[in-house]
C-alpha cells in the first residue's frame, strides 16, 4: 500500500511518476484549500468497538521491496484514471494520483495510489458495483475515518482510495506529493525513512508507522508554508 498519513498510524492506506492528469478542472490549488488547523489535527477517531476495516478476508501486504522511480507509472495511473472515470462517470468530483510512485526521484513499492472523490462514500451502491465491475476488489471500509474505502486492482497494481468532499485527508495528500516534488532534501529525508522502515519486513500497517514521524514533520513543513 502506499503512505501512512498522519492522524492513522498503520492504517490501510493510501496513501506515492510523473505528473498526475485530472479530469478537468483539477488544478492544484496554490493556497490551501481545508483549513489549516484541520489539516494538522492528528486526533485519531476512535474505532468502534469490534469493527475490521478488512473486508472479505483481505489483511495487508507483507511486500515492502521498494524500487527506484518508474516514468511508466504515470502510464500506469493514466490507465487507472481512465477506468475509474468510465465507471464512475458524473459521481467522479475527482481523481488524483498521489504517494510515492507520483513523486519523480524517489523509490516506492510499484503499488499506484489512486485517490478518487465522491458525492457519499457511504451510499456504496452508487459507486461500488461500478468500480467492481471494471475488476476493483473493495478491500477496506472504514466509514469511521473520514468516510474512507480502498479497493485494490491487480494490474496495473493499484490501491484505489474513495472519500468524500468533506475529506481533509486528500487534500494532505497532495500538499504532500507536491511537496516532495519540489523540495529534494526533504525527499531525501523521506527516502531514507521508506528504506529504514522497509529493511525492518513486517506488514505495510507496521512499515506506515516506522515512518509516520518523518512523514508528519514534513506535512507540517509543508502546510506552514502553503499556508
Amino acid at each position: 500500500m502506499g503512505d501512512g498519513f498522519p492522524g492513522q498510524p498503520g492504517k490501510p492506506s493510501r496513501h506515492e511518476g510523473s505528473f498526475p492528469r485530472e479530469v478537468p478542472g483539477n488544478l492544484v490549488r496554490s493556497s490551501l484549500g481545508t483549513d489549516r488547523d484541520a489539516l494538522l489535527d492528528f486526533t485519531e477517531s476512535p474505532v468502534p468497538a469490534g469493527a475490521d476495516p478488512w473486508v472479505d478476508g483481505a489483511r495487508p501486504g507483507t511486500d515492502l521491496t521498494l524500487t527506484d522511480h518508474d516514468p511508466r507509472w504515470a502510464d500506469d495511473y493514466a490507465v487507472l484514471e481512465a477506468l475509474v472515470t468510465r465507471a464512475l462517470g458524473s459521481m467522479l468530483l475527482r481523481i488524483d494520483h498521489v504517494g510515492s510512485t507520483a513523486v519523480p526521484d524517489l523509490v516506492a513499492k510499484p503499488i499506484i495510489d489512486v485517490c478518487v472523490i465522491v458525492p457519499d462514500p457511504d451510499d456504496e451502491a452508487s459507486y461500488v458495483p461500478a468500480l467492481r465491475a471494471s475488476g476493483c476488489v473493495l478491500t477496506v471500509r472504514e466509514p469511521w475515518w473520514q468516510r474512507h474505502r480502498m479497493f485494490r486492482h491487480p494490474e496495473p497494481r493499484a490501491n484505489i482510495h474513495v472519500f468524500g468532499p468533506d475529506a481533509v485527508e486528500p487534500e494532505r495528500q497532495r500538499i504532500f506529493r507536491d511537496w516532495l516534488r519540489e523540495h529534494p532534501r526533504d525527499r531525501r529525508r523521506y527516502e531514507r525513512a521508506k528504506r529504514g522502515a522497509a529493511e525492518l519486513g513486517g506488514h505495510v500497517m507496521e512499515y506506515n508507522a516506522r515512518k509516520q514521524q518523518v512523514l508528519r514533520e514534513i506535512l507540517v513543513r509543508a502546510v506552514n508554508a502553503a499556508g
